[in-house]
């Protein structure tokens, strides 16, 4: 049984938990990686990691290195990116792939206060044809160097913390949707973690 004041600091995280800011992985097969970016997602209050492994087997997390934040980010698992869509489309999000084009935008022209699924692809191939098929605006992260590619979990990162920069200037830590009676049903499932 969790102490008080784990208990309290599980309601607290539980309260600034983002339910319309997602992000999906698609066939991302370097478990730190995936450990990374579930670290960030948990940091940022992300609720739901999506995993869209079409190609790549779904890499072994360990808990060590993912510091358990997986045990704290719902994972939702796909193997169809139409599939995926519908199910995303069902809860209202608009879905951005990361991918440098002539239409991406950059991430700092998107609302992030408006429910976003991001789509970071694979290590060495980025995100796949039908995600860009399924997508509904492509973004890019501005960059002034001679690279012109981060690694996928710093590339997450620094999306993310645009999103949570914004979501903090308009009050949605804690989020607005937040209500007693949600965080302590929650909370219930997480004290059996």
């Amino acid at each position: 049984m969790p102490t008080l004041r784990r208990i309290e600091k599980m309601r607290q995280v539980l309260q600034n938990r983002q339910p319309d800011l997602a992000v999906v992985c698609e066939n991302i097969h370097d478990p730190h990686n995936v450990s990374a970016i579930l670290r960030t997602c948990d940091a940022v209050g992300v609720d739901t990691v999506y995993l869209l492994y079409t190609n790549t087997p779904f890499p072994k997390i360990g808990k060590k290195s993912s510091a358990s934040a997986k045990k704290w980010v719902n994972l939702k698992r796909f193997d169809n990116a139409l599939e995926l869509r519908d199910h995303l489309k069902s809860q209202g999000f608009t879905i951005y792939a990361t991918h440098l084009s002539e239409e991406a935008q950059s991430i700092f022209s998107i609302d992030w206060t408006q429910r976003s699924a991001i789509v970071m692809g694979n290590e060495h191939e980025g995100v796949s044809r039908e995600i860009l098929e399924i997508a509904d605006e492509q973004i890019y992260i501005p960059m002034l160097g001679m690279v012109q590619s981060l690694n996928v979990s710093v590339a997450t990162a620094v999306i993310l913390y645009e999103a949570c920069r914004q979501r903090l200037l308009n009050d949605f830590y804690p989020h607005p949707t937040a209500t007693k009676d949600s965080i302590e049903k929650r909370l219930e499932e997480w004290k059996k973690k």
